[in-house]
């Protein structure tokens, strides 16, 4: 089925849909324009089968709960199309009685609705600004059947986004990793780690604004990563008949024993780490010569059956095929030079903005529009998901055979109940990461380089937070300048993995995280092509040096906020320096007041004997009068 808007020539937005809670049915849809099934109406209930999900992340979990809230969140492409289609969704509640227009299957107090946008660019605050306009609009009108100004958004913003390029000023609107280090601060850096290895994380706060913010925020700290990384982040198939996911769950089987077939190939490295890759091999191990023509294809991407078999399109002697593309050569003297790493560099150099470094090209292995560095880093492809926002019916998700990893946003509690299902679970609310594994607690450790980076980010970030005047509106401590850390970093990390001498560079890094990141499906692809931008990036960890006395107060204070034990001594001094300070108040006001009577005591006898003795009344006898001889 081809629904209407989906052709290039149609403008960036595909559809304007309204989604309603009906009393006996409940999540549906309303109204969509285009109609999302060409042979229907307009206000069609009927959804195409990839998209089955779509009320229930209009609407979402819990939201009777708020007057209004935003959700952004991702749909599988429609057959026949290769990429992700992007939602915005404003959700708004009004008491029924203050309609003008009262439908009859309008029977509970408050009506709930939600007025979403599906585009094929990921413009979400821009969306987002837009929409909610509209929705106070159309729920002003007290009059839900006023469909026309709903037909205008779809025009207007076709007319004011066709054409417009996906730079950082409008891609990034509403998205502040400014507050996201003044909220998480040092651990905003474990998080950004996290996804390099391509787990599975969840993020978990309600309402629903709150919790995309946070996700699309940390997204935003990898260069390109939301203009042109997410293209494959939602290839799934939803949960359908029984009989069809047995048919799966035994396709997946028989991928399952390629894999084993093909482990023997992995670089040693991987089987020292001991963890399980899955790389299934694309054809016969034997056929080298055809499976090295397959890995420099651009992954096909025709449907989401084929993330199935195809997690890894790269053999495994890509690795060693990078290797010498990258390494400095007698043909090429002038790279040593140019990779020589000056120590008296200062380790405060601002990074260029990629936009301003060339335009972005189709990547020969990853598919997606890639930089002269090679980034985005293709994170999200090949069943890696990041998904923004899930609805409770997306649960199974999370033990999908097909998926092998995703960043997920969830507001039930189900979700974080369930945490076998997640390798780190987010706490946006307390700034909390939990992790049940404890070599992935070893992997993600900050060494003294990476605690330095964190710190120097959050110190600019929170110098000028007193002053009303000066807060963010300064290069140093604002959003785009917190973005050009984690680029450095992340260029400094790549160009570290190119040197012959990588492994003493990438140690400032983490070896255990280093060791597990060679393994990741992002980095086999970035590191199977060369890419010319890394031969300027200076290599070696933008925080490395000599050890000092600030390096050892450092990690001290890191410890003590972090381990349970030293969460325990912080509080027991924090209640103990209350105590003192409460004693202190106590016996000071006691000691006070008493010498404070003694004073007035002491004044009074004082100015007593300063004043002459009164006539004496009393029967007392004459003093001797002395005789005169």
């Amino acid at each position: 089925m081809e629904p209407q808007g989906r052709d290039e020539g149609k403008g960036p937005v595909l559809h304007i849909v309204v989604v309603g809670f009906h009393h006996k049915k409940g999540c549906q849809v309303e109204f969509s324009y285009p109609p999302l099934m060409p042979d229907e109406g307009h206000d069609s209930n009927l959804l195409p089968e990839e998209w089955k999900y779509l009320p229930f992340l209009a609407l979402p979990d819990g939201a009777h709960n708020y007057q209004e809230d935003t959700v952004y969140f991702h749909l599988p492409p429609l057959s026949g199309d290769t990429k992700c289609v992007y939602g915005v969704s404003c959700y708004r509640q009004i008491e029924a009685k203050a309609l003008k227009v009262r439908q009859a299957d309008v029977t509970r107090e408050t009506v709930q609705k939600s007025v979403c946008v599906l585009s094929r660019v990921p413009l979400y605050g821009l969306l987002q600004a837009k929409l909610q306009l509209i929705t106070h609009a159309y729920f002003e009108e007290k009059d839900f059947s006023q469909i026309s100004i709903l037909k205008e958004l779809y025009d207007h913003m076709n007319s004011s986004l066709r054409g417009s390029a996906l730079d950082g000023s409008q891609v990034y609107l509403g998205m502040s990793p400014r507050d996201l280090i003044l909220h998480f601060r040092h651990k905003a850096l474990i998080i950004f780690k996290l996804i390099l290895l391509e787990k599975k994380v969840l993020f978990y706060v309600s309402p629903v604004n709150r919790l995309v913010g946070a996700l699309m925020t940390v997204l935003s700290l990898f260069p390109g990563m939301i203009e042109h990384g997410l293209v494959d982040s939602s290839h799934y198939r939803p949960k359908s008949s029984v009989s069809e996911d047995q048919s799966l769950v035994e396709s997946v089987s028989g991928a399952e024993e390629f894999v084993s077939v093909s482990v023997t190939d992995i670089d040693s490295s991987a089987l020292d780490l001991g963890v399980e890759t899955a790389q299934p091999a694309t054809e016969s191990s034997g056929n080298s010569s055809e499976g090295d023509n397959h890995h420099l294809k651009p992954p096909s991407r025709i449907s989401p059956e084929s993330s199935e078999s195809e997690w890894e399109t790269l053999d495994p002697s890509v690795l060693d095929e990078g290797g010498p593309q990258e390494a400095p050569s007698e043909t090429e003297p002038e790279l040593p030079e140019t990779f020589d790493s000056k120590p008296g560099t200062p380790i405060t150099v601002q990074p260029q903005a990629v936009t301003g470094q060339g335009g972005v090209t189709q990547g020969l292995v990853s598919g997606l529009e890639e930089d002269q560095y090679g980034l985005p880093l293709a994170i999200f492809t090949k069943g890696y998901l990041c998904l923004p926002y899930m609805a409770l019916q997306q649960h199974h998700l999370l033990s999908d055979v097909t998926v092998r990893g995703f960043v997920a946003g969830a507001t039930n509690i189900l979700f974080r109940q369930q945490r076998h299902l997640s390798d780190a679970i987010v706490e946006v609310e307390e700034a909390r990461i939990q992790i049940q594994d404890p070599e992935l607690r070893k992997m993600l450790s900050l060494t003294t380089a990476d605690l330095r980076f964190a710190d120097y980010l959050v110190k600019h970030v929170t110098e000028n937070r007193d002053d009303v005047f000066l807060d963010g509106t300064g290069w140093e401590g604002g959003d785009e300048w917190i973005r050009a850390q984690f680029t450095l970093y992340l260029h400094s990390l790549l160009s570290s993995a190119l040197q012959q001498d990588s492994e003493r560079l990438l140690a400032d890094y983490g070896a255990p995280f280093v060791t597990a990141w060679k393994i990741t499906h992002n980095y086999r692809v970035w590191y199977s092509n060369k890419h010319p931008g890394m031969t300027a990036v200076t290599p070696g960890h933008p925080f490395q040096g000599q050890y000092s006395v600030a390096d050892v107060k450092l990690r001290l204070s890191h410890s003590v906020q972090n381990s349970e034990r030293g969460k325990k001594i912080g509080n027991a001094m924090m209640t103990t320096s209350r105590s003192v300070v409460q004693t202190g108040k106590a016996v000071g006001q006691s000691v006070g007041g008493a010498l404070t009577s003694a004073k007035t005591a002491m004044s009074t006898w004082f100015s007593t004997l300063a004043q002459p003795a009164p006539a004496s009344t009393s029967a007392c006898p004459e003093p001797a009068t002395a005789v005169k001889p």
